[in-house]
């Protein structure tokens, strides 16, 4: 009884492992493509004219 509880504790400490590395990996390609779309809106914003 105790070895299937410890199994199901690994394999959910494994899963939310993955998952937080997903989430980071995510966020930080979220993060580096706001900053590049937002230099180039900077460095266009000379054309603009209203």
């Amino acid at each position: 009884m105790e070895e299937k509880a410890y199994r199901t504790m690994g394999k959910t400490g494994a899963f939310n492992l993955v998952l937080g590395i997903c989430m980071l990996v995510a966020g930080i390609t979220t993060g580096v493509m706001l900053i590049i779309h937002g230099s180039k809106l900077l460095g266009s914003r000379k054309k603009l004219m209203f």
